[in-house]
């Protein structure tokens, strides 16, 4: 699955142009690179999101096309 598709499916971004503009901005880190939207998410990637005041760390622990509100936080673990 895109990053950018992830990043909203899961609800770690609100919208998926907000996740690809923040790719295009150098503002999305995986596996300690720098990953553009069209990169394709895999179990056990470690995502850093760099936007707002605090950043933030996951890492991927599912990959699902679609997922509830309820269930969009079991995609991934916070990691610190």
């Amino acid at each position: 699955m895109r990053l950018d598709k992830y990043l909203k499916v899961t609800r770690l971004i609100k919208r998926r142009t907000i996740a690809n503009e923040a790719c295009d901005a150098d503002k999305i880190i995986v596996n300690g690179k720098i990953a553009k939207a069209s990169y394709d998410v895999k179990v056990g990637d470690i995502i850093e999101i760099n936007m707002g005041t605090r950043p933030l760390k996951v890492k991927v622990t599912n990959v699902t096309e679609h997922a509830t509100k309820e269930t969009a936080a079991d995609n991934y673990v916070i990691v610190t």
